[in-house]
């Protein structure tokens, strides 16, 4: 089964990506909390598409939601879905276009020449998949 790293970048990407998170909960029974509230095993077959199963049986958006501005952020993490995502799973602020460069030029350029990558959000949530591929 393939697993999907979501990205939401920039206002509009955001807020697309806020209404998709609401649908796919929805979809697979998840409360805005990330715990499961489905009547159907139907609604769990394929969560791990999008979803990471946390302690206790939450479950949690493999997203990242990347604004140069803090108050998009603020306005997801204060929206009704807000919880629903992981703390460190929010980039804001002047370094998120020189931290989405540095991860690009490693995964294309460095990457393949010395096979490392830096430490990042986008590379946790891409290795807490289980089927991550490059």
């Amino acid at each position: 089964m393939r697993e999907i790293v979501h990205l939401q970048i920039g206002q509009c990407g955001n807020q697309i990506g806020s209404k998709f998170w609401e649908v796919i909960s929805d979809e697979h029974g998840i409360n805005r909390a990330g715990a499961y509230e489905g009547d159907m095993d139907l609604q769990l077959e394929r969560v791990n598409v999008y979803f990471n199963e946390a302690h206790g049986g939450k479950y949690v958006p493999r997203a990242l939601l990347v604004d140069l501005e803090p108050g998009t952020m603020d306005s997801v993490r204060g929206s009704h879905i807000g919880q629903l995502f992981r703390p460190d799973n929010y980039i804001h602020g002047e370094p998120t276009i020189t931290y989405i460069k540095d991860i690009l030029f490693w995964y294309h350029v460095a990457g393949r020449q010395y096979g490392a990558l830096p430490a990042s959000p986008f590379l946790h949530a891409w290795f807490r998949s289980s089927h991550c591929t490059r």
